[in-house]
């Protein structure tokens, strides 16, 4: 059984209203989703063509930038805030591969992530599977507390999720959110955001209004760069290369020329690290 789990009742899945997990699964061609997913998927690829293509790339960037922030910064310890559907290549399988006692802490609160999640990661004691809200921080922080080392460098990851979370005026708000997981890091930790991003009024709308409608408002928004910018504010951006559309962040093959991407919106983000 993954680290601190107990026995736990069988989630209820929800078959009758779009899962965005079972979505990004069905977009990099696994077989975890329903008729009601791959439905919305087909309505969000109407408004926005370059959604799957996004979907993979959004998917290198989380396995290069892992891969990178292990072998390179001897990072050992990760904390995957909503990490989705179990597929080829998860976190824990790439640090691992460099670091065979290296910790992943996954936390998300769908409950077809979590029923796969801890079916799969059964027997590895350094991977630690938190079926919360990941805006539960302190709550996230106590179930990792005697699993993660808070005094040694940990990676926070945000990887295409926080377009999943609406703007409030309190504590849930995403920029909120990234200034108390930021805070709570100690010095030499890093945290790794990207989300959707259009420079189109037109896609940030539909894709928005289409979202919430299909999840029953369990979505957020599509912004735009400044907007994202704002989230690494007191934090030491990694550059080069900076804040980028994530297929330009150490890419491990020349990225495609400008006329081949994506045009009516792309992932954007980067990595920064906490300060002493």
């Amino acid at each position: 059984m993954a680290y601190g789990e107990k026995p736990q009742p069988r989630p209820r899945i929800d078959t009758t209203t779009p899962s965005v997990a079972r979505m990004y699964e069905y977009l990099l061609g696994g077989s975890q989703h329903y008729e009601v997913d791959r439905k919305a998927c087909a309505d969000l690829l109407s408004i926005a063509p370059s959604t799957q293509q996004l979907a993979r790339t959004n998917r290198e960037f989380l396995r290069r930038v892992v891969r990178i922030l292990a072998r390179d910064m001897n990072i050992r310890q990760f904390l995957d805030h909503g990490s989705g559907l179990p597929t080829l290549d998860n976190v824990h399988e790439i640090v691992q591969r460099i670091s065979p006692d290296a910790k992943v802490a996954y936390v998300d609160n769908d409950p077809m992530v979590l029923a796969h999640g801890r079916t799969q990661l059964d027997e590895n004691d350094n991977v630690m599977v938190i079926g919360q809200d990941m805006r539960e921080t302190q709550k996230i922080r106590t179930a990792t507390d005697t699993f993660l080392d808070w005094n040694q460098p940990i990676a926070a990851l945000f990887v295409s999720v926080l377009h999943c979370l609406p703007d409030t005026d309190d504590e849930r708000d995403p920029a909120a959110l990234i200034k108390r997981v930021a805070a709570a890091l100690p010095a030499g930790s890093y945290v790794v955001i990207c989300q959707l991003v259009s420079d189109d009024t037109a896609v940030r709308s539909r894709v928005t209004r289409l979202m919430a409608e299909a999840t029953h408002d369990r979505w957020g928004r599509v912004r735009e760069r400044h907007e994202v910018r704002k989230y690494f504010d007191g934090m030491t951006i990694i550059d080069p290369p900076g804040l980028v559309d994530v297929i330009d962040w150490q890419p491990d093959a020349p990225p495609p020329p400008t006329h081949l991407r994506p045009t009516d919106w792309i992932e954007w983000g980067g990595v920064a690290k906490i300060e002493a």
